[in-house]
């Protein structure tokens, strides 16, 4: 009795693990690419392109360990890397409809600060990047957002 109860558990967890990577599809894999992080510029433009453009490639590989985003409103909000990372991994595929504009504020050569304005047809959204060289890449560390 125990050993046909371990078969059906077995065969059971082949069957959902089956179903799980069926439910991923062949281009899950794609999302977990090596994107070039190799100029600030890059890392700037592929941020840009996942907070506006709902790109999910490399979301990961974007953000320093410690990065940290705050929220400046009435109700002022302060976000993990972590939380921002799963907030954006759902916005995958999703343009938001706004006009976009960067400028560098400062920049030396591991460190860059560039404000990305967002202009919807209502309001408008401001973001202070902050970026730094880690190792051979250039990683998101910070980011502040006010709203007008």
């Amino acid at each position: 009795m125990k050993t046909l109860v371990k078969t059906f558990a077995a065969a059971a967890l082949i069957a959902v693990s089956t179903f799980a990577m069926a439910a991923e599809g062949p281009g899950a894999k794609a999302t977990k690419a090596n994107i070039n992080l190799s100029t600030a510029d890059l890392a700037l433009e592929h941020y840009v392109a996942v907070t506006t453009e709902g790109e999910s490639a490399g979301v990961e590989q974007l953000f320093t360990e410690d990065f940290n985003q705050k929220i400046q409103a009435s109700n002022a909000q302060s976000n993990s890397r972590s939380e921002v990372v799963k907030s954006l991994k759902k916005q995958k595929g999703e343009k938001l409809n706004c006009t976009v504009s960067t400028d560098i504020i400062e920049e030396s050569a591991d460190y860059m600060v560039a404000k990305v304005t967002l202009k919807f047809e209502n309001f408008t959204k401001t973001d202070l990047v902050t970026l730094e060289r880690v190792g051979n890449d250039w990683k998101v560390s910070k980011s502040i957002n006010s709203y007008k």
